[in-house]
Parts: structure tokens; C-alpha cells; sequence
């Protein structure tokens, strides 16, 4: 089973915010794509047509340059109980638009047959590992090597992980809310640091030269975490003057957590440019404004508790 005629044209149209622990606006899906689509949801993922008997899923991904979602049905296949999608465009010379999409935008989500829909993180394969998956993909469904000879690319393999939840325990005022939100950032943030870390000291205990740049894995996780980061605070830019108009005694804390925002975003935006292109990205530089994010994220965050908890607890969740 493939992708073909699975693209989506994901360019112009407004910014939307990327996914992560938050709502997002509907998705949009092809002419082509609705009846399938339709069918999946109806049908709890069994469909007729070109994909009748093959395993199926939905991805819905941000636009690369357009920031609009788009939802696409893909055959994947599972090994070792990892989820991976092939990104072969039925044999065509370029990447499929979704596989640019989820480089650009790792957060995306994955509708499975009778399963609900969750968020993950999409991570491409990167060398022996790819290898080796593409090479059991193409043992259980041989057309995937047929449209590896025919083309020059190396058809990309897709993992795709899913994300931590935000948390089970019990919400009953914003600030539940919002302490679940900064438990699941500085969660995040920690697994990024431990993965760059593994790298690191992998890369400096290997006996030939060491790769140059980062893993795709870490570019994906840290891409997330930054996607993440920016919708929060970005939702946060947007209630805090009503919360301030309607507790003046918040109006300077928020005045301060709002130009927080701003410094916290230029690192986060500094990271996401290291990360641009993970060949040539400096490992050094990058633990340094992993570093830099970190400090200021924590320190931004245990203000933001310690100035909006009192209040916070006493607006129930959610809002009436």
C-alpha cells in the first residue's frame, strides 16, 4: 500500500498555530481524499477502494509554508510496535507534501482503526535504522522497493511517536490547568536534554570520527517542544489582559510574564534556527541555548505560579 495521490497544496493561506497540548483549528482534507476520510471515521478505519484490506491511518499535519492542517490517508505498517509511514508518493520524484510538512512541524496527529485520535511526534529514520525498517517494510509489501528503484530520492521512513499526555490527575480550577500545562513543558524539556545528552556522550565515545551535526531524532523532540512552547505562551498573550481587567492586582505580574514571552521566544526561535538543518548543526551550540532555554523557561515558569496560582485557584476549570 501507498500514498499516491495523498498530496495536499499546503501553499498561502493565513498562519494557524501548529499542534501540541492544545485545540487547533479543523483540519482541511483534499477533494480527493474526503470519501476516504469519511469512510475511515465511519467505518472505525475500514475502507473499500485502493485501500480495501490494508492497513490504514489519517495524519494530519501543519502546512510548511501555509500553517493551515491538512488531514491524509497513508497504509502503515508496524514493527517491533513502532507505527511507521512511507513517504513514497506512489513512485514519484519528490517527497510527498506531508513528509515536508511534519519536517517542518514534527507535532502531528494520528487517527488509527478504532482508536482515538492523540497526538505524536513524526521522526524520520536516519541511516542503518532506516535501512534496516525499509528493508522489512519492503519484505511484508515488495511495491515500496519498486518505487525505491524507479526513483533517485531515498524514500523517506516515518516513526511516528506518540506524545507524553498532558497528565491524568484531576482539574478542577485554571490552575490545575495551568500547573498540568507547565508539568508536561518542563517534561518535555528534560527528555529533550536527556536525548542530546545520549548523543553527545555516544558521539564522543565512538572510536571513528564522530558524525557531524544532530540526529533527526533530537531535531524532531526539540521542534515539538519549541511548537509547544509558542502556542502556550502565545494563548497566554492572548487571555492575560482579560484576567489582568478583571484582577488588577495581576496587571503588573502579567505586564512582566508577557515580556518574558518575548525573551523566551527569541531563544526559542535561536534553537529552532540551529536546528534548520541537522548536518551541520554545532552540538556544542546547541546544548548551550538548550541551556539558555531552560534557565529562562524555569524561571519564567516559577514566577508565572508563584504571581497567578492564589487567583487561579479560585476559577473553576472550565470556565463557567
Amino acid at each position: 500500500m501507498d500514498d499516491r495521490n495523498t498530496n495536499e497544496e499546503n501553499t498561502g493561506g493565513p498562519d494557524q498555530p501548529p499542534a501540541g497540548p492544545h485545540q487547533s483549528p479543523e483540519p482541511r482534507v483534499s477533494p480527493l481524499n474526503a470519501p476516504v476520510v469519511a469512510e475511515f471515521r465511519a467505518n472505525g478505519g475500514r475502507v473499500g477502494g485502493p485501500f480495501a484490506g490494508g492497513d490504514l491511518l489519517l495524519l494530519t499535519t501543519t502546512g510548511a509554508r501555509s500553517g493551515q492542517r491538512y488531514t491524509t490517508p497513508l497504509g502503515f505498517v508496524r514493527i517491533e510496535d513502532r507505527v511507521h509511514v512511507v513517504g513514497s508518493a506512489g513512485g514519484s520524484p519528490k517527497d510527498p507534501d506531508w513528509y515536508r510538512n511534519l519536517l517542518a512541524h514534527p507535532m502531528v496527529t494520528v487517527e488509527m482503526p478504532g482508536d482515538e485520535a492523540r497526538e505524536s511526534i513524526a521522526v524520520p529514520l536516519a541511516g542503518d535504522e532506516r535501512d534496516r525498517i525499509f528493508r522489512e517494510i519492503v519484505s511484508r509489501h515488495p511495491g515500496y522497493g519498486d518505487y525505491q528503484d524507479q526513483v533517485e530520492r531515498r524514500i523517506p521512513v516515518v516513526e511516528l511517536q506518540p506524545s507524553p499526555e498532558l497528565g491524568s490527575g484531576e482539574v478542577r480550577a485554571l490552575a490545575d490547568k495551568l500547573l498540568q500545562i507547565h508539568a508536561w513543558l518542563r517534561g518535555q524539556l528534560t527528555n529533550v536534554r536527556a536525548e542530546a545528552e545520549r548523543y553527545l556522550a555516544e558521539r564522543d565515545a565512538a572510536s571513528t570520527a564522530p558524525p557531524v551535526g544532530l540526529n533527526l531524532q533530537i531535531r524532531q523532540h526539540c521542534l515539538a517542544f519549541c511548537e509547544s512552547l509558542h502556542f502556550h505562551h502565545t494563548s497566554e498573550d492572548s487571555m492575560f489582559p482579560a484576567l489582568a481587567e478583571g484582577y488588577p492586582h495581576l496587571r503588573e505580574p502579567v505586564e512582566r510574564l508577557v515580556e518574558e514571552h518575548r525573551v523566551v521566544d527569541r531563544v526559542r526561535a535561536e534553537l529552532e534556527g540551529l536546528l534548520a538543518d541537522v548536518r551541520t548543526a554545532d552540538p556544542v551550540r546547541f546544548m548551550a541555548e538548550l541551556d539558555r532555554l531552560t534557565e529562562e523557561l524555569e524561571a519564567h515558569l516559577d514566577f508565572e505560579e508563584e504571581a497567578l496560582i492564589p487567583t487561579l485557584s479560585g476559577i473553576p476549570f472550565p470556565p463557567a
